[in-house]
């Protein structure tokens, strides 16, 4: 990953700081408990004058937790999509790069990526990963048409997944499994990666 992007660890940003309205920010712990594969809105705020202080996510950039209570959740990455940049707490980073912003946090849905995460993560109780650890996860760089292709693929899959949530347990569980026996084909690759 680091060949292609960049790390920018967040700072600062603890929950006793969230306000009602201000400028959006994410905290890591929100990361894995309550966004999905990407956001186009923020569940929490603070405020402009404190944002100027925090590290800022823009359009396209990844937002990676660093910690974690388990290898899972750690390094689950969520894509910010809104229009305004938002600030990001020191348990994340923000992962710049010029890539398909879906695809890049697809392949880190992977199990190639959990059996990565599993080699470099430290901590028993808390887990961590470093953004030097993330950097060195090589991953496959098809061009960029067919990254859009494989993420509408995913995202149809994903929005299957979530449409069902509502309804039949059996179809959610089948549709969850094909979704992720497609996502680890569809993101392997045998050519060179980055």
């Amino acid at each position: 990953m680091g060949e292609i992007g960049t790390f920018i660890r967040g700072n600062g940003l603890q929950k006793k700081d969230f306000t009602e309205s201000g400028v959006g920010c994410i905290h890591y712990g929100q990361i894995y408990t309550y966004y999905g594969t990407f956001a186009t809105e923020t569940k929490s705020f603070v405020s402009e004058e404190f944002a100027k202080k925090l590290r800022k996510a823009q359009t396209g950039d990844l937002v990676i937790a660093t910690t974690s209570e388990n290898v899972e959740d750690v390094g689950k990455a969520v894509v910010w999509l809104g229009k305004d940049e938002i600030a990001i707490s020191g348990d994340a980073y923000v992962y710049k790069h010029n890539q398909n912003p879906r695809y890049i946090a697809y392949l880190l849905q992977t199990d190639r990526f959990l059996a990565f995460k599993r080699m470099n993560v430290s901590g028993t109780k808390v887990t961590r990963i470093s953004g030097d650890s993330l950097a060195k996860y090589p991953i496959p760089v098809p061009p960029l048409e067919l990254q859009e292709k494989i993420v509408a693929v995913l995202d149809r899959f994903e929005t299957l997944v979530n449409d069902l949530s509502e309804g039949l347990p059996a179809e959610i569980a089948a549709v969850k499994e094909q979704y992720e026996y497609y996502r680890n084909r569809l993101l392997t690759f045998k050519e060179k990666t980055a």
